[in-house]
């Protein structure tokens, strides 16, 4: 499993960094982004501290481990700029919490996303053609989730990028260690969205590419 989008304490998640990588390395995973809530209160508190442990914990597990943040109700309007922070302090993977269905995220952060090229929409729900054809034409991952509450609107993210052409992932939005899955749970995840064979095959080697091209000179 690659997993590109997760929380520790430095957010709402349950575990240090140490403890959730181990986590994942015990059940199989080859790479793992850790990617915490952030807006313009905490971004220069977590990235540092992730690139920092991310890379000793890379050094001494037998998997990835990639330094993201998550920008999470961020005004649209401020989605560019905080992107561009982010890399600037090293972060390798730039999530922004979609417009799920079920958390009232403003309307319009999934433009404004996919317009500042971040790498991954986070569980976009009830996405619009215009934004998946957007997310195609830039190559912005479009993400399946295996989170409950969030992935009530999988099948219809799953229409829109096959519609449109729109490159999908798959992430876990982990919280907690019951939240880390397995392959073959990934798999049956994604066979429920109505994703083929194929395209579940080609859904995964997107997270392998984008884990490595993130990592490179990490």
């Amino acid at each position: 499993m690659i997993d590109l989008h997760t929380h520790t304490i430095f957010s709402d998640g349950l575990l240090i960094p140490s403890e959730l990588v181990r986590h994942a390395a015990v059940n199989g995973y080859r790479a793992i982004a850790l990617t915490d809530h952030g807006d313009h209160s905490n971004l220069d508190f977590i990235v540092p501290r992730m690139v920092h442990v991310c890379k000793i914990l890379s050094a001494s597990h037998q998997l990835q481990v990639i330094p993201g943040i998550e920008l999470t109700y961020v005004p649209p309007e401020h989605i560019a700029e905080l992107t561009v922070k982010a890399r600037e302090m090293g972060a390798r993977i730039v999530v922004v919490h979609g417009e799920t269905i079920v958390e009232p995220v403003t309307p319009g952060t999934n433009m404004a996303a996919i317009q500042a090229s971040v790498d991954i929409l986070a569980h976009p729900g009830l996405i619009t053609a215009e934004a998946a054809a957007l997310a195609a034409e830039r190559g912005i991952h479009l993400e399946i989730t295996t989170r409950r509450g969030h992935s009530l609107t999988n099948g219809h993210v799953v229409r829109m990028a096959r519609e449109h052409g729109a490159p999908l992932i798959m992430n876990t939005d982990t919280h907690l260690p019951g939240d880390l899955v397995t392959d073959e749970k990934a798999w049956q995840i994604a066979a429920g969205a109505s994703l083929t064979q194929n395209e579940i095959e080609e859904m995964f080697r997107h997270s392998e590419e984008l884990a490595e091209n993130v990592s490179k000179g990490q």
